[in-house]
């Protein structure tokens, strides 16, 4: 290397300071280094083998490694920093590549970065919590747990009930969880309280209240003094409908802890249920006065007289908002769906129309709209969406949409139809609605007007990967002679746009089925599956499984499958096909 070489690059990198350290460190700290103070005859006498110390070929790589990250090659950074990593077993360039990793936009490397940090530095909390955010992004609960409750086993202070209530409000499975907690108790010698409630609730959501109860009051006996107990079983009691123990657990928990707003809140949902509309409302005002006039504490306490169908408090307590020149958009929708429901259609659409651009817009239009449409106003009702996208011309892709599937509901597909020709004649690049004539197209079974306006998007804009997939897909599917093979590359480009899309890699996993490969189908369609648990992603590993003789699996995801969703077109037309899957005792 030319002198002063790596001067310019550590002047010029902010990354390359660190590499520099381990570079200089190498000599001391990477296997094979020599410490010796006094020099060698021979400078060269008894040097570790090339392989073993910082050769030319690491050094090299993890220069190349800090410029790929600096070039924004985030990827490339993330190889070269774990490629070094695993030749010398080193923990910090296994995190320097975790780093480069969660800017890569890639969940699988950053997993696989993670893990590999992890592996050199097991001790070490950092790589595990990122592990268990990991798992909780890709809804993987279980994995999640196993990392916090590693952690725990290392002495690290880690918060379950919390985490459980999360994963509970995600639809998490709390079977698995919660015999992974009792495990962990029954080793845990003497249990923390935060684990005990943390399992009485995955108890009581696994339908075994009783053993929750027997668990929480035993708590109650030993630390009455936890203002997270009385949450837990005020919440539990309203679960059961039982307002009145709600209560009384609530006002137990305020003696503890007095002002505690989740517990206020409790006592207001008790107060609420019992009918005691007014012992609710003062509820609330004091949480209002102990917490401050916040507007979303405003919004939240709406919402739970919302939730019992109590219109007049709710109003009450919104209208102070709207006053407001930064009133919330929330607070516009709710008190107009609110005169709504009292029957002021007129007072109502004032109140939608207020709802600006953002969160709350789309679906502040399409209630409006609905509305009037229920009152008899179709005309209105598409007076007013052309005039708001008059007024919003950023929300007019949008709105066409919206008002194109309203006319649908009310069984005018003629008009939806029209209408979509006509602004799509007027804007022809749209894709937004020249992907919704192509999905309706397939609906109505005509696929070469389909493929026509996917081909358009994606001559338009050849990085469209929910059209190449879209397109992909449906040869796939339809199993069109001579095509599967365009039907993959369509597929595999989407997939290279969008790695992770679960759509795209389901498509994976079917293309493959269709051309008689079940085998290189199945870890397609089971990361689709974990990714994102869809009926139609069920059907076709269901098909796949039974295609491979799993027989057991096939027909346990069928299982889950009907218990999971109650309307399931793809796998009762799955069933039709082959109904032999339905009949267990019968020899295939």
């Amino acid at each position: 290397m030319p002198r002063g070489t790596l001067s310019r690059i550590t002047r010029r990198s902010p990354l390359a300071p660190m590499a520099l350290a381990i570079l200089l460190a190498g000599c001391q700290g990477l296997p094979g280094a020599s410490s010796a103070a006094e020099p060698a005859e021979d400078p060269l006498a008894g040097a570790p083998s090339i392989t073993r110390g910082l050769d030319a070929e690491s050094l090299s790589g993890l220069l190349v490694a800090e410029l790929a990250g600096q070039r924004g090659d985030y990827p490339r950074a993330t190889r070269g920093f774990l490629d070094v990593a695993e030749r010398y077993g080193s923990a910090p360039l296994a995190e320097r590549a975790t780093l480069a990793a969660r800017f890569s936009e890639d969940p699988q490397l950053l997993d696989e970065a993670a893990r590999r940090w992890q592996a050199l530095a097991p001790e070490s909390d950092a790589p595990a919590r990122l592990l268990a955010s990991l798992a909780i992004q890709r809804g993987d609960w279980d994995a999640a747990l196993e990392q916090r409750l590693a952690a725990i086993s290392r002495g690290a202070q880690e918060e379950l009930t919390g985490f459980v209530e999360s994963a509970l409000e995600a639809g998490a499975d709390p079977a698995p969880l919660l015999a992974r907690m009792r495990e962990h108790l029954a080793g845990a010698g003497e249990a923390d309280h935060d684990s005990e409630l943390a399992t009485a609730l995955l108890e009581a959501a696994a339908g075994e209240r009783a053993a929750a109860e027997q668990r929480l009051s035993r708590l109650t006996r030993v630390a009455p003094e936890l203002p997270e107990l009385w949450q837990i079983r005020a919440r539990l009691a309203l679960e059961a409908d039982t307002p009145s123990a709600a209560r009384a657990a609530a006002r137990r928990g305020l003696e503890v802890a007095p002002g505690d707003p989740r517990l206020m809140l409790l006592l207001a949902r008790a107060e609420i249920q019992l009918g005691g509309i007014e012992a609710a409302e003062a509820t609330t005002d004091a949480l209002l006065d102990d917490h401050g006039d916040d507007p979303e504490l405003r919004l939240g306490l709406a919402r739970l007289f919302l939730e019992e169908e109590h219109l007049p408090p709710a109003r009450r307590l919104l209208l102070p908002l709207v006053g407001d020149d930064e009133a919330p958009p929330l607070a516009f929708l709710l008190l107009g769906a609110i005169a709504e429901e009292e029957g002021e259609v007129d007072n109502a659409l004032l109140y939608y129309r207020q709802v600006p651009e953002g969160e709350q817009f789309l679906t502040a239009r399409l209630s409006a709209a609905r509305m009037l449409i229920e009152d008899d106003r179709l005309l209105d009702a598409r007076a007013f969406l052309r005039l708001e996208r008059l007024r919003h011309e950023d929300y007019r892709s949008e709105l066409v949409s919206l008002e194109v599937e309203l006319l649908d509901e009310a069984g005018l597909v003629e008009q939806a139809d029209a209408l979509l020709d006509s602004e799509l004649s007027q804007h022809p690049d749209d894709e937004r609605l020249r992907y919704q004539r192509a999905m309706r197209a397939f609906a109505d079974g005509d696929l070469a007007a389909m493929e026509a306006d996917l081909r358009h998007i994606i001559e338009a804009d050849p990085d469209n990967a929910n059209a190449l997939n879209a397109l992909g897909y449906t040869l796939a599917d339809a199993d069109l002679e001579g095509r599967l093979g365009e039907a993959r590359e369509l597929i595999e480009r989407a997939h290279a746009l969008e790695p992770g899309n679960p759509a795209i890699l389901d498509s994976q996993g079917w293309v493959r089925y269709r051309q008689g490969d079940p085998e290189g189908a199945l870890p397609w369609l089971e990361r689709a599956w974990s990714a994102m648990p869809d009926q139609e992603i069920a059907a076709h590993l269901i098909e796949v499984l039974w295609a491979l003789g799993e027989e057991e699996r096939a027909r346990d995801l069928l299982e889950e499958a009907r218990q999971r969703f109650e309307e399931r077109p793809l796998i009762d037309e799955l069933l039709q096909r082959h109904p032999e899957l339905d009949a267990p005792g019968r020899d295939d």
